[in-house]
């Protein structure tokens, strides 16, 4: 089949302005968008930016909005566009590097304030930490984060509130404040606990509908919003 595709294009060094290009590609309805873009690059515009690496969903390098919802290129199928113009646009909220890559370090920047490694009390063992299985079923869910972003590119609150530190930082905070290893339990639920924080959530769910690795986002939140009320009583 011959899809249609209209591709967000950008470099701040060169264009005053955003624009978007048109291209044909042949495909076949098993292909993915991904597959789609790489042979737009290959065969048809060298100069088309956008990132990628593993292809399989793992990496999550190639994050991006698609027909208006963010997802990964590398899961989205052919055949569920059929007849569709395909619109492929950079994650909102982001700066723009080039095209469809976008800038990261703000992002991770917050992931990295929630200290997002573990804080145990004690010396270190000679070996690993046990953890009970029962206690290492309370973050199965939020380890599956693979930092894709479409959860903050795809937050309604993120274009009122710039300062919100996103669904993804309250997900790394959770992964630590419900690790039964470590040790800062009050004093993460306190690095949370203020207005551009975990409460600048409104639930608006679309986190959750997009994470690409079914992580309950917008579930966790509101269970640490429920764990720093405890937590004043």
């Amino acid at each position: 089949m011959e899809m249609q595709f209209k591709i967000f294009r950008y470099d701040p060094q060169v264009d005053a302005e955003p624009r978007y290009q048109d291209y044909k590609v042949k495909a076949d309805p098993r292909d993915r968008i991904l597959d789609c873009l790489n042979k737009i690059r290959w065969e048809q515009d060298g100069t088309l930016s956008y990132r990628m690496s593993c292809g399989h969903g793992v990496c999550g390098s190639d994050g991006m909005r698609i027909n208006g919802v963010c997802g990964l290129a590398c899961q989205q199928l052919v055949k569920d566009y059929e007849g569709q113009e395909v619109l492929v646009e950079p994650l909102p909220f982001f700066p723009v590097v080039k095209d469809l890559v976008v800038e990261m370090e703000g992002f991770l920047e917050r992931i990295r304030e929630q200290r997002s490694y573990l804080m145990a009390a004690g010396d270190h063992p000679e070996k690993e930490r046990h953890q009970d299985p029962k206690d290492r079923q309370k973050v199965d869910d939020v380890i599956r984060c693979i930092l894709c972003a479409c959860c903050t590119g795809a937050c309604p609150v993120m274009g009122k509130n710039g300062n919100y530190v996103g669904p993804a930082a309250l997900v790394w905070a959770y992964r630590y404040i419900y690790d039964s290893r470590d040790s800062q339990f009050r004093e993460r639920l306190k690095n949370i606990d203020f207005s551009d924080g975990a409460w600048s959530c409104e639930n608006f769910f679309d986190c959750t509908r997009v994470c690409p690795k079914k992580i309950p986002v917008t579930k966790c939140i509101n269970t640490l919003k429920k764990e720093i009320e405890k937590s004043r009583s």
